[in-house]
Order: structure tokens, then sequence, then C-alpha cells
């Protein structure tokens, strides 16, 4: 059965996408710690990050990292935090968060809801970041 995020990399969903590449993809969090709360996936719907051939799970690092990068232009944290917990949705995923105001930033629990404009507002301030630093995976 296809997860969520099979559903959105199917196009079944909508999704903020930033990135996409033939391995993974990167969308914004509809339940974002802070704007900018990203989720770099792989394509493959792989449950557990340890299960992921270690090709893939190096691309997803180095998208991460890349993406990472852009959120720390695009919003100024303090620092980029990178989590994988797996526990809600069966589907690897890598979350790129905006730490701003310590570690409670990493703590999903405290995610909201974001709208669908905040979440364009946020994605065009990453894929600006992007495109300044000459990625080739940007989402248009």
């Amino acid at each position: 059965m296809p997860t969520v995020f099979t559903r959105i990399i199917d196009g079944e969903i909508p999704g903020t996408f930033v990135w996409r590449d033939d391995e993974c993809v990167a969308f914004l969090s509809i339940n974002p710690v802070n704007p900018g709360h990203t989720l770099v996936v792989p394509r493959a719907q792989v449950d557990e990050w340890t299960d992921l051939p270690p090709a893939l799970a190096a691309h997803l690092m180095t998208v991460a990292h890349t993406i990472g990068q852009a959120v720390r232009g695009a919003f100024t944290p303090i620092r980029v935090g990178l989590l994988i917990a797996g526990l809600e949705v069966p589907h690897t995923h890598l979350h790129v968060m905006p730490i701003h105001s310590g570690e409670s930033d990493l703590h999903l629990d405290r995610a909201g809801n974001a709208t669908p404009e905040e979440l364009a507002e946020a994605a065009e301030k990453i894929r600006a970041a992007l495109r300044d630093a000459g990625a080739s995976g940007v989402s248009e």
C-alpha cells in the first residue's frame, strides 16, 4: 500500500516541492516546527533508513546537506537540524529543520499546521537560495 509520501511523490496528494531528482524529492512539511522545515524523501518506498542501499542513503544525506545550506541562507537560523525518526510515516524521510531557539526546535511535538500560503512563501525562499547556490535539482 502506498504511503502518504509515495502519494505526494506521485502527485495524488499536493506537495510543496523544493527539490526533485531521479532518486529523491524534498518538500515542505505541512506540520512544520518552524517555517522552512523540509522533508527529504527517497522515491523508493523503504520503511527504515537502515534498510536503504548505502548509495541511496549517501545521496539523501547529500541532498539534505544542500537543502540545509539553503534553509540556513533563507531563514538565518542559529543552526539547521537534521532528524531521522520514521515513527509516523513508514517511508524513510529526513527532517531538515531551522533551529531558532535551541533544542526545543527539534521536537516534532511542537509542530503546527501551515497554510498553503505559508508553505509557498517558505518554498520560494528555499528555491531562491538553491538557485543562488547553483543547485541542479531545484523544483519549480
